[in-house]
């Protein structure tokens, strides 16, 4: 299994529009390195699912519900989606800020690359974050 994160601006898609689907195709990924790494996604990876804008903090985990597939609206057949499940909201969210704050999270891409908008997340790192957030 592997980790991930994705980034949504909240009045595009929420984590209560997450919440409020069985699975949800995650669209509008445009980016090489964000889609190279949808790409690697597979069936049963946990993703973190992150407000970005102004709130900017992790506020739930999602499962990834359908690997990657070629994206139906992209006739060049450049892009892929994945399509993502809601599995739990964290008990408190993680903020960009406290992520910052500690320097065992200082490699992440979330601090490295803030503009991109699905990263890979190694495995202490999820552990840790977790923790932050009371799971």
């Amino acid at each position: 299994m592997a980790y991930w994160l994705v980034k949504s601006e909240p009045h595009d898609w929420s984590w209560q529009d997450q919440l409020d689907v069985d699975k949800e195709p995650w669209t509008g990924v445009k980016n090489y390195q964000a889609q190279a790494n949808m790409r690697k996604m597979a069936m049963g990876d946990e993703v973190f699912f992150y407000h970005s804008g102004k709130d900017r903090e992790i506020v739930g985990i999602c499962t990834v519900a359908t690997g990657p597939y070629d994206d139906p609206d992209d006739p060049k057949g450049k892009f892929c989606l994945v399509d993502l499940r809601a599995k739990a909201p964290l008990p408190k969210p993680v903020s960009l800020a406290d992520i910052k704050a500690d320097e065992r999270l200082r490699s992440l891409a979330l601090v490295r690359q803030s503009r991109l908008s699905v990263m890979p997340i190694d495995a202490d790192s999820w552990q840790l974050i977790c923790a932050k957030a009371g799971l």
